[in-house]
């Protein structure tokens, strides 16, 4: 078995790897680059040859883990991509979204760039069209949790809940050497324990080979108690102040389990009557995809549902998917909640409030999911000022504040807890998916903790297993 690392190596984004066996080429995720110094890599080549991949394996509908997917079809991919049912469900919302966005993107820098008279770095085209993303959809099968497959005599894969998002999972692939067999386990993007909506992280006795995540690997949350407090003060001092409270928000997962706490601080009245949107047509089909997946939830979220106090209804909540009712919110008088895609504030209608607030002092821009370098969001947290949305440059005088609790990933705390549940000790464990001092500083941690042999590896390096 040979694994080549074809994104997320020594970066966030862009989660890609490549396993060869004997003949059989396996695709483990086809993510999307965000950072900004990687995004021109979304328009290069493949690093490998699409029309020789026999499957890809979905850990989870990110878009960093599967953004790539209608480009790699376009290429040539024409093999099963396997997911959960509830990827599967959601996978089509996802892309098509995706593509629309590109669609929209490239439309509006055309026109813009005619305007200004210049040409910008990528080029005025989509990325991938709706109609890519529509043919790519006809190549998902479903696979259920804790259910080997076959994908030949020699190879088999088993999905088990990662407790990241709806729908994730960690990969179990095992595979037959010399008469003996291995097994080396994708971790994909690992969640925390005790998290609302969802099951908590699988846990593994053995492996020989671990690919794991290290986004948080050299950061500890804030105590999971201290979130839902965090969140009250935020939004309670900001409506003293008569601003609005904007919270970029990932569609998926953060978007929903915002509404769970903000569901229990309205309805515990901690937070006074206000109207909250979730403005983002693809955060609210989602949520729909969510309604319809309690099977696969937690059973806290369950209750929740038998007793009537849904966590996606609730007084003051507004569903938006229409432009027109987007561009409404900003004429409303008197504080309110805004949660709009993008989390990272690289698009989407986030940037239109962003607009809207950003230089009033009183309004509170809130982030509560992992900033990518380069991105809006990350140059915000920062402190840059000003900084360029829609084209122009616009003063920071908003309140910038995050919240590290929400996140859907581990902290190290929690990666440490997973990895050193294994009872052997692995031939290798592989940190991908973290900046380059996150994943270090985490090898060094499970070195000084168990003296295991790791690696950090770079872009398109490749390894043999055995």
């Amino acid at each position: 078995m040979k694994i080549g690392f074809y994104g997320a190596a020594q970066q966030v984004t862009g989660s890609c790897y490549l396993l060869e066996e004997n003949g059989l080429r396996i695709l483990v995720d086809c993510g999307l680059y965000q950072e900004r110094d990687f995004l021109s890599r979304n328009w290069e080549p493949f690093p490998f040859s699409p029309q020789t991949i026999d499957y890809l394996l979905l850990s989870h509908v990110h878009i960093d883990h599967g953004g790539l997917i209608p480009k790699l079809v376009r290429e040539g991919f024409r093999g099963n991509i396997l997911a959960t049912l509830p990827s599967q469900d959601m996978l089509p919302i996802v892309l098509l979204d995706s593509a629309r966005i590109h669609e929209e993107d490239a439309a509006y820098k055309k026109k813009r760039h005619k305007k200004e008279g210049r040409r910008g770095p990528h080029p005025e085209i989509p990325l991938y069209t709706v109609e890519d993303a529509e043919k790519s959809l006809d190549q998902v099968e479903s696979i259920p949790y804790n259910s080997k497959t076959e994908l030949n005599r020699n190879v088999s894969v088993c999905f088990h809940d990662a407790g990241h998002i709806l729908g994730s999972a960690m990969l179990e692939i095992k595979w037959n050497t010399n008469g003996s067999e291995r097994t080396i386990l994708f971790s994909g993007d690992m969640g925390q324990n005790d998290k609302p909506l969802i099951k908590d992280p699988t846990m593994f006795e053995r492996a020989d080979y671990v690919v794991m995540e290290t986004t948080y690997g050299d950061r500890v949350h804030e105590d999971p108690a201290d979130v839902e407090e965090m969140l009250c003060r935020f939004i309670n001092e900001t409506i003293e102040a008569g601003g609005n409270i904007l919270i970029p928000t990932f569609a998926i997962e953060r978007a929903q389990e915002l509404l769970y706490h903000l569901s229990l601080l309205s309805r515990q009245d901690r937070i006074p009557y206000l109207m909250m949107f979730l403005d983002s047509p693809m955060a609210v089909n989602i949520t729909d995809v969510f309604r319809r997946n309690l099977s696969v939830m937690d059973k806290e979220t369950k209750e929740l549902f038998r007793d009537g106090k849904s966590p996606f209804q609730f007084p003051g909540l507004r569903l938006v998917r229409a432009v027109e009712e987007s561009k409404a919110i900003n004429t409303i008088k008197g504080s309110c909640i805004v949660m709009a895609g993008s989390g990272m504030c690289t698009g989407g209608r986030i940037k239109h409030h962003l607009v809207k607030n950003i230089s009033r002092p009183e309004s509170t821009l809130l982030f509560v999911g992992y900033q990518a370098k380069g991105t809006l969001g990350r140059l915000l947290i920062e402190g840059k000022n000003p900084v360029r949305i829609l084209g122009k440059n616009h003063d920071v005088r908003a309140r910038i504040e995050q919240i590290h609790g929400f996140s859907a990933h581990a902290d190290k705390l929690g990666l440490m807890r997973w990895v050193t549940h294994l009872k052997n000790e692995p031939r290798r464990i592989f940190l991908t998916h973290g900046e380059r001092e996150g994943a270090f500083s985490f090898a060094e941690e499970i070195k000084r903790t168990k003296n295991w042999k790791t690696h950090v590896p770079e872009y398109m390096e490749e390894v043999d297993l055995g």
